[in-house]
């Protein structure tokens, strides 16, 4: 795409929705940050209350858990009762899918006691948690050991469960891949009570990989042991800055942490953490870190940077300043970095709060942020919900790293969205196909970041309001995301399903692959108790009937199979 101009839209006319979006700040200041400060508050109590219980007290508590969500399953009428879901309030997710998929479903199981880490292995390197066990929890818990999980997600409140069934990544991602990539054992209520732990060897083997982004509609998960890697006291970050069009900063990226020697394997090459932001069509910082002990971050003439306290510069704005005073370099304290964009959720904020980032307002009422997402999902009310789906967008793009330049003027050509956000990933090539897979025959392509067995990809995250809404334009938010889908499914490219999506169902499994899905669902009985990952996430409301109509005929097609 060579031609970045931006079409010419007309001028919007603004109504009431528009004066409640832009004056929204009042509500979420004397409001949203009170009460998420003391939500947290008790979050945290509770996540302290845990740490002090002992392992076989916590252990018990999980077993007793278990069994209570064994006996609801139980208990179902399957013709009675309807389709299972969780008795989580829609609201309390972070994602920004609509979740009315709850309204089709009637049989709630209770999974909210299970947010307790259960066990930190130091002998297998292992973490074993409950699935409501947040990012912030847990980083808590084994910093201090001088331990972490291989992929950290940035956002305190993504849990466990969320990042295993749903996406998760970090800038560790180019290494480890997803977050699902290291998880080694799963435990797992399916539809008919059993509880199963599922690894990559053993019988479960199927369900094991079936289960990342399947957004749990194959079973209860209820534990997960999950990959730990050494780590030390702080993080030598690098910021770089590139200035160019959008091809010359997409390759800047890509050479930040991609040899081009093809070595990628190696560590004196490869940083520990990569990510870029582009801040307009010819400007970007990329940064890459390396982990660094005590001794070495306190160095004279090393300089230390603390971005966790409040009346800090939020983190993507500090990033900027490389572009003016050129490269630099800065020791951060290794779980100040990992939260590094939770205080203004990522840049979220400035359209949350527009002066939130103002010296005057970081040190009065910094200590108040973030405003808790849950919070600010189930005060907006439907008007608002509807606008931010057609006026704001909440995307990430997965695309192969050498197809970044293409995205990302492919985003400025519809979308005008800036800054933009970039992390890679490896795509692992699996014994099995699973529902994201990498190019077939990538291996023979030799391209830069990629190795025998897996293939860069990058997370294109495009968040905030395009440009055409901020000039006051015309703007068709639906048809935005439609062309995004049909892009990254011409280009072999994924949606992560937190997202709002405008797939039919034909074009979801284009994008998707159904085959060890489909495969593992009527295996183990999931079809006719919990929905199936599309309808979970298609957009709009669905009556249960709807839905029911359509398990149905995959169970008749299941028995047509079977005899």
């Amino acid at each position: 795409m060579s031609d970045l101009q931006a079409p010419l839209r007309p001028k919007r006319k603004k109504g009431l929705v528009d004066f409640l979006v832009q004056f929204r700040w009042v509500f979420v200041i004397f409001f949203v940050l009170p009460f998420s400060a003391l939500y947290y508050f008790l979050i945290y109590l509770g996540d302290v209350r845990s740490e002090m219980k002992s392992y076989k007290q916590r252990q018990k508590e999980h077993d007793e858990n278990v069994k209570k969500v064994v006996k609801r399953l139980k208990q179902r009428n399957p013709k009675k009762d309807g389709l299972v879901c969780t008795a989580r309030k829609p609201w309390i997710a972070v994602g920004m899918r609509n979740v009315d998929y709850k309204r089709a479903r009637h049989y709630e199981v209770d999974l909210s006691a299970f947010r307790n880490i259960l066990e930190i292995d130091k002998e297998r390197m292992i973490a074993r948690v409950e699935p409501l066990v947040n990012m912030g929890q847990i980083t808590r818990v084994t910093v201090p050991m001088d331990l972490s999980l291989a992929v950290v997600a940035e956002l305190d409140d993504l849990t466990v469960g969320g990042l295993i069934n749903g996406y998760g990544i970090e800038g560790s991602s180019h290494i480890y891949g997803l977050f699902s990539d290291t998880v080694v054992a799963y435990e797992i209520v399916l539809a008919d009570g059993r509880v199963v732990r599922a690894t990559k060897d053993n019988e479960y083997s199927d369900l094991f990989y079936a289960i990342p982004w399947s957004q749990g509609t194959l079973g209860f998960l209820v534990a997960a042991e999950i990959k730990l890697i050494p780590v030390k006291e702080y993080m030598r970050l690098t910021y770089t800055p590139v200035v160019g069009n959008l091809q010359d900063l997409a390759q800047g990226y890509m050479d930040s942490f991609a040899p081009r020697d093809g070595d990628q394997d190696n560590p004196e090459k490869v940083p520990d953490f990569v990510e870029g932001m582009v801040y307009s069509p010819t400007e970007g910082v990329f940064m890459t870190g390396r982990y660094a002990s005590k001794e070495e971050a306190k160095k004279k003439g090393n300089k230390i940077n603390n971005v966790g306290w409040w009346f800090k510069p939020w983190f993507y704005q500090h990033a900027q300043t490389a572009l003016k005073k050129g490269e630099f370099v800065e020791y951060i304290p290794t779980r100040e970095y990992y939260h590094r964009h939770t205080r203004c959720l990522y840049w979220e904020g400035k359209l949350i709060l527009p002066f939130g980032d103002q010296w005057w307002f970081r040190f009065l009422l910094g200590w108040l942020m973030p405003p808790k997402v849950s919070l600010l999902k189930a005060t907006q009310g439907e008007s608002i919900r509807n606008y931010y789906h057609e006026m704001h967008v909440i995307q990430d793009m997965l695309v192969p790293l050498y197809k970044v330049g293409d995205a990302l003027e492919w985003v400025h050509h519809e979308m005008e969205i800036y800054p933009i956000w970039l992390c890679p990933h490896r795509l692992f090539k699996l014994p099995v196909k699973t529902m994201v897979y990498p190019e077939p025959g990538f291996e023979q392509q030799h391209r830069q970041g990629d190795t025998p067995y897996a293939q860069m990809f990058t997370d294109v995250g495009v968040y905030y309001a395009p440009g055409p809404v901020l000039r006051g334009e015309v703007f068709d938010g639906a048809e935005a995301v439609r062309k995004m889908e049909q892009w990254l499914i011409k280009n072999h490219s994924f949606q992560p399903q937190y997202a709002v999506s405008e797939l039919n169902e034909k074009d979801f499994w284009r994008m998707f692959d159904a085959d060890l899905y489909e495969h593992v669902r009527r295996k183990y009985g999931a079809v006719g108790t919990f929905m199936s990952v599309y309808y979970k996430s298609k957009k709009g409301r669905k009556t249960e009937k709807e839905v029911q109509e359509a398990e149905q005929a995959h169970l008749e097609t299941a028995y047509a199979e079977a005899d």
